[in-house]
């Protein structure tokens, strides 16, 4: 990958503003659960819920918000949305300064920043779409890409560090000024952005609160990818209070060594990061897609085996390096192409149908495998998540149909 490539200035202000909020994010790499686990004394159960009701709530919140921002101007939405998760974010240590600190108030700040989570994915998906050539599109998603592996290496154990030093919400209001940063990057951009043109009246219909879906659904290469991705995120994030739960409590892993075993692996995902375009150059996004998309079903399995010490600990790391290394190749070919695949004029509509479907069905996931775990153990409910996501694979498609679609629509004499 030329990785030298200048974008233009726009472009650097936008990778500047979502590098400070993604490093803020990643140095608060699973701080609710530990709050709830080592301030609030949760059980498993309650670990689960919290995760699970903010992503249910906030994807509720954001279904009309997808039409809503597909007819404003981009930029604006995503200030709104970075200063939205600063003061929600800045009210947890707020509250355990003053003592106040509860669950329900973790919900909350959960609900609120998940809506702003979705509504800032679509706005800025549309933005990028229309900053960037279309040729240039992967280099600035493996960009993109590369900086949340970079942050992930170096975030989760200086976030659990910071907890060590200074307390268990410090990471919390540092994720909280990343997005205030972020914010003024975001306003640093400049130039002027034109209103979207808005067809068939002023107000919102219910019927756009619909499209898109209908624009994921109806495409035959973009509906079996949107089935496989939300299926796999739901199964691995919903195992992830579980591990916490597990190598913090049962296994009695320090906090810094529960960072340093997601932050170390996502080296592999930089390095992922780095081969998606040589590998799409030289083999072709499809199969790509198709190959890096079957391995990266191939490891979370193996969560299932780990033990106490070190060599519990070697083990998780090993198995995060494969999973991260198949999704750095995977996901900025797949964003990419979901951009490519997406008519201009549904671009937010359709990533915050995705978004919105991807945080429900993480939601329910995540509640259903805290009751699995309750009845069962965390273990096996990991052990049996990594079952189905084997069979996740059969859900990509065999053949490239985007390309077969785009034929079959071409005029005849275009194919002459």
């Amino acid at each position: 990958m030329v990785t030298g490539r200048s974008l233009g200035r726009q472009f650097r202000w936008l990778w500047t503003a979502y590098t400070v909020s993604t490093f803020g994010t990643w140095l608060g790499f699973g701080a609710f659960p530990l709050i709830a686990i080592l301030v609030l004394r949760a059980s498993p159960i309650e670990v689960s819920l919290l995760s699970a009701a903010g992503l249910a709530v906030g994807a509720a919140v954001a279904v009309p918000l997808g039409p809503w921002v597909e007819f404003r101007r981009k930029r604006p939405v995503m200030v709104a949305t970075d200063l939205i998760r600063f003061a929600a974010l800045m009210s947890v240590p707020a509250a355990f300064a003053l003592g106040w600190l509860t669950f329900t108030q973790l919900v909350v700040v959960s609900t609120v920043t998940a809506a702003a989570d979705i509504t800032f994915t679509a706005a800025s998906g549309a933005y990028l779409k229309t900053l960037v050539p279309r040729a240039d599109l992967l280099v600035a998603n493996g960009r993109f890409e590369a900086t949340t592996w970079t942050a992930t290496v170096v975030g989760p154990p200086l976030g659990n560090a910071a907890i060590g030093l200074f307390g268990p919400v410090a990471t919390v209001a540092a994720d909280a000024i990343s997005y205030l940063l972020s914010a003024l990057g975001i306003r640093a951009i400049g130039g002027t952005e034109p209103r979207p043109d808005r067809t068939g009246g002023p107000r919102l219909r219910a019927g756009d609160l619909l499209d898109g879906w209908r624009c994921i659904l109806t495409h035959p290469a973009l509906r079996p990818l949107f089935c496989n991705t939300v299926l796999v995120n739901g199964l691995i994030m919903a195992t992830s209070p579980l591990l916490a739960v597990l190598m913090l409590d049962r296994l009695a892993f320090a906090p810094w060594q529960y960072g340093l075993a997601f932050g170390a692996p996502c080296i592999g995902g930089l390095i992922g990061a780095r081969l998606a375009q040589p590998l799409v150059t030289r083999f072709g996004q499809h199969k790509v897609l198709l190959t890096a998309g079957a391995l990266r079903a191939c490891w979370p399995l193996g969560l299932t085996f780990v033990g106490p010490g070190t060599g519990g600990l070697v083990l998780v790391i090993a198995v995060q390096f494969g999973l991260v290394a198949c999704m750095g190749v995977f996901n900025p070919v797949f964003a990419t192409y979901r951009l490519d695949q997406t008519p201009a004029d549904r671009v937010a509509r359709t990533l915050s149908a995705w978004s919105v479907t991807s945080n429900a069905t993480i939601a329910g996931l995540t509640a259903l495998w805290g009751l699995l775990a309750t009845v069962t153990s965390p273990r096996t409910a990991i052990a049996i998540a990594g079952l189905l996501i084997l069979a996740t694979p059969l859900l990509l498609p065999r053949r490239d149909r985007a390309t077969q679609h785009e034929h079959e629509h071409e005029p005849v004499s275009s194919r002459t």
